[in-house]
């Protein structure tokens, strides 16, 4: 695959970043592809004939994933963008994954952790090599509507409209099947619309997706809470099948004293108010902070709690309305700079990583926002009910619990506390009226490949039966779901992958 010494004789590359100075005044995209076909070109020839591909694997080795849980055609593809030959690479890509414009701007890149190459070498650079052919495959045109041919005369019910329940509806609809997504929210994408800062999914690239899906007969109904506007058992009786993508949305609380001061709040709030902001003002393109605000970091000290990419979107969130600090707390140490002996190729490689937010603090405050080993004791407040320092102290890990070491208690300045820790499962009203099985996680029970609940007709999917996951993950789940719920309804074979 790709040209045999290609890996020798061309670097890595990847598409560049913004300026910092400049992209902190605005919310454009930070990451950009790259500027010609023959840069991919090059690219795609560093792709090894390495005879067994861990890229597109997707299994468990280690502590997680290793290669491309949607099991991408890596090496095809990437052959086939060395000869030129783009349009038959997007082909090969979209056959495993329905949205490579996601995944090549979001996912960390599973497949280059496992990539042969870089076992030795910089790995191939997959995820900028599938950004750019799906841009080109848009840019050129090649995106147009291809409803099925014929209709089942089944009907089935997405809730959700996440990358698991878009995956899922797309798939279906593939199928034949007529399709209704329902979204509470007002703009569909679920996590991909709300919970992804702009800069790093501009959100004009979900809506282009959605509006394909509408073209191609998928239904979306927005504003629609099941449970709330119409309930989930009225639901189970209008449709065929049903297939729940919510989500895990109940979000990890820090409960200790001060909590109920004002100016803390959820990561998920401050992001999701900061994109609706923008929409509301069609700020998307404009410099400086967004306006209307409900919480803003603006002039104020910030404390993120909690690391992760969500923490790393709130540090660039909060830069972004013009912060006067912003520091990150992680009550957990840095990873190692490289790979340690107990985390060997292929496994996924857990390293030290300065993502673009944390660029940006840097850039701005001179210094790494993130404090490690830190644990929160309690929030402190003003007069009014404000909060206006925490109060924290560093831990050492012991048998795997954090031990304070009391000596070095200390306060730091916090006007606004944003909580960036996860999420612990989905909410609990459709699942409970529709009785449905719940793990000990609190997750749907549903079996992974068969995605089957305990109530027939009812599949579940993505961080919903998962827990929090990545997109790529959800997508995984949307696309096997879709393929169980077809099986269903065409009762017992399945025309999906």
């Amino acid at each position: 695959m790709g040209k045999n010494t290609g890996f020798l004789e061309f670097d890595r590359k990847t598409g560049p970043d913004r300026d910092i100075k400049k992209r902190v005044k605005d919310y454009l995209e930070v990451h950009q592809i790259y500027e010609s076909d023959e840069e991919c070109r090059l690219q795609g020839a560093r792709c090894m004939d390495c005879g067994i591909p861990f890229c597109q694997t997707g299994m468990f080795l280690g502590r997680a994933a290793t290669g491309c849980p949607l099991a991408n055609l890596v090496p095809e593809f990437n052959d086939l963008i060395y000869k030129g030959e783009f349009k038959e690479a997007y082909r090969r890509l979209r056959k495993t994954n329905g949205f490579p414009e996601f995944t090549g701007r979001v996912c960390p890149a599973l497949c280059e952790g496992a990539c042969t190459c870089g076992n030795n070498f910089e790995s191939i650079s997959v995820r900028n090599n599938e950004w750019y052919l799906s841009e080109k495959a848009w840019r050129d045109g090649d995106m147009t509507a291809d409803p099925p041919k014929s209709r089942t005369g089944k009907k089935v019910a997405v809730i959700g409209s996440g990358p698991s329940g878009l995956a899922c509806a797309d798939q279906l609809n593939k199928a034949g099947h007529s399709v209704t997504v329902f979204e509470r929210a007002d703009r569909p994408g679920g996590l991909l619309m709300y919970g992804i800062p702009n800069m790093k999914l501009d959100k004009k690239v979900i809506l282009r997706r959605v509006k394909l899906m509408e073209e191609e007969g998928v239904t979306f109904k927005l504003g629609v809470e099941i449970g709330h506007d119409i309930s989930a058992k009225e639901i189970k009786s209008s449709f065929d099948a049903v297939v729940l993508c919510c989500g895990s949305t109940k979000p990890r609380d820090l409960k200790v004293e001060g909590r109920d001061l004002k100016g803390i709040h959820f990561a998920v709030d401050f992001l999701r108010g900061n994109t609706k902001a923008l929409f509301e003002d069609d700020h998307f393109k404009k410099s400086g902070p967004a306006p209307s605000l409900k919480i803003s970091a603006k002039g104020k000290n910030v404390v993120i709690i909690g690391g992760g990419d969500t923490g790393t979107d709130c540090v660039a969130t909060a830069v972004r309305q013009g912060a006067a600090s912003v520091i990150q707390l992680e009550i957990t140490g840095p990873l190692p700079d490289s790979r340690s002996e107990a985390n060997p190729w292929p496994e996924y490689p857990f390293i030290k990583k300065n993502d673009y937010g944390q660029e940006e603090a840097e850039e701005l405050f001179g210094e790494d926002p993130r404090h490690y080993f830190m644990s929160t004791e309690k929030f402190i407040g003003d007069s009014k009910g404000n909060v206006k320092e925490l109060s924290v102290v560093q831990v050492s890990w012991e048998n795997g619990k954090p031990v304070p070491i009391d000596e070095t208690r200390k306060t730091i300045k916090a006007d606004l506390v944003i909580l960036a820790m996860g999420f612990l499962g989905p909410e609990d009203i459709i699942a409970d009226e529709l009785k449905l099985d719940r793990d000990k996680r609190s997750n749907i029970s549903a079996e992974f490949g068969e995605f089957k609940t305990n109530i027939e007709g009812v599949f579940a999917a993505g961080d919903m039966r998962r827990g929090q996951s990545l997109v790529v993950w959800a997508m995984t789940e949307g696309r096997g779901a879709a393929r169980e719920c077809d099986r269903y309804l065409r009762k017992g074979h399945t025309v999906l992958p």
